[in-house]
């Protein structure tokens, strides 16, 4: 199932010490269901908070009002708990740093959602391991964070943000943190996944060469967010 995105008059502020810091401007967006788009920017200039609220995990400012919609679901629609519950099954998300419980095995990260959910544990247990297998980690499936290198911790990361086939991925940089051979075969996997679920991916990257593999490209500058020509 694929989900489309779209977002209204999104403004975030935030508040450092006495002083309000404006982050985002009034960003409109539209992704295509199924659909994978970048969006490009120097630092600071409010990619993350972006991915964010798309993802509810911040609001925007109530004032002017803007929002979020995923599929046919206003996220300002819902309370914390409703919220929370329906980001767990509709989103994935994949980060810098991959952000994998170090206790955990790369099987029990990946799981880790599915349990979260109540699923039963054999069938958790069985599509992370068709999970990891698929993206070539079926020997690993044992070992433990620190035993594995980038390249295989952000494999592992993208298979715990799929583990519960979410129409929609959030990527924040996903490759900025591994060397150039590493973040070509997450991507790979990334745009192979997508093929295959109809996944809607919002990735947020620093490197052309990534942006240009993405369907379209927005540039986000001093809160001011630019449809780049294909």
């Amino acid at each position: 199932m694929s989900l489309k995105i779209l977002a209204r008059n999104l403004f975030k502020t935030y508040r450092d010490g006495g002083r309000q810091v404006p982050v985002l401007g009034g960003i409109d967006l539209e992704v295509a269901a199924g659909e994978m788009v970048a969006v490009v920017g120097p630092s600071g200039s409010g990619k993350s908070t972006l991915l964010h609220l798309l993802g509810g995990l911040d609001r925007p400012d109530p004032e002017p009002l803007g929002e979020v919609i995923l599929g046919d679901q206003s996220l300002s629609q819902l309370g914390d708990g409703a919220l929370a519950a329906f980001r767990n099954r509709t989103l994935g998300f994949v980060f810098q740093f991959h952000q994998l419980l170090p206790d955990f095995t790369a099987l029990e990260n990946v799981m880790l959602p599915g349990r979260i959910a109540g699923h039963e544990p054999a069938e958790v247990h069985g599509a992370a391991r068709k999970l990891l297998q698929e993206v070539g980690l079926e020997d690993r499936l044992e070992h433990f964070p620190n035993e594995l290198s980038g390249g295989e911790r952000q494999r592992v990361a993208l298979c715990r943000a799929l583990a519960l086939e979410p129409p929609i991925l959030l990527a924040d940089e996903p490759t900025g943190n591994l060397d150039p051979s590493s973040g070509e075969k997450v991507l790979e996997l990334l745009e192979a996944l997508r093929r295959r679920r109809g996944t809607t991916v919002v990735l947020v990257t620093h490197n052309p060469d990534v942006a240009r593999r993405c369907a379209k490209l927005y540039t986000l500058d001093r809160g001011v967010l630019h449809a780049s020509p294909p």
